[in-house]
């Protein structure tokens, strides 16, 4: 940016890359001089080949290093040298904080209300028929066992089955 031109002073240049050149001169120890590009372009090939703006300043050699907030290019890049970039700004998208609420059924989320009905309804229709095949064919069980196969102890053993937990 250029500050403001106070009672004939010259420009004064400031932001964050002249902050970069100064501490570059300052530890390199060389003087600069800043100019802007004729044209006030950053460069874009022409139809002959040669290039304006601050591009075609270095490419022509009439400055030695060009400072700018420059899109690095492939066609750019073909003609001059680039450092890394060191500020990158990208596009972003501003939401509102979700409200933080509590949902006692948010286990129920990943699937739909219709799937949630065809496993209930599963587990109730295989438990039954677990049920009604013990109870037509009882297991042979040996003296003093216990087992009781009720229709409860049915669905719990075809819920703890389809979940994979006792």
């Amino acid at each position: 940016m250029v500050s403001e031109n106070v009672l004939g002073k010259p420009k004064r240049y400031q932001g964050f890359s002249i902050d970069v050149l100064e501490a570059l001169a300052t530890y390199l120890g060389f003087k600069y001089e800043i100019y802007v590009a004729p044209d006030h372009k950053y460069g874009s090939p022409q139809d002959d080949g040669s290039w304006n703006g601050l591009i075609g300043e270095l490419v022509f050699k009439r400055a030695d290093i060009g400072i700018s907030a420059l899109t690095i290019t492939p066609d750019r890049e073909n003609v001059v040298d680039f450092t890394t970039r060191y500020m990158d700004y990208s596009v972003g998208v501003l939401l509102r904080k979700a409200e933080k609420t509590v949902d006692m059924f948010a286990c129920l989320a990943p699937f739909d209300l219709s799937l949630w009905a065809c496993i209930a309804g599963t587990v109730l229709l295989v438990g039954l028929l677990v049920y009604l095949l013990n109870w037509l064919n009882p297991p042979r069980l040996q003296m003093g066992s216990m087992t009781s196969t009720t229709l409860y102890n049915s669905m719990w053993f075809v819920y703890g089955s389809f979940v994979q937990q006792g």
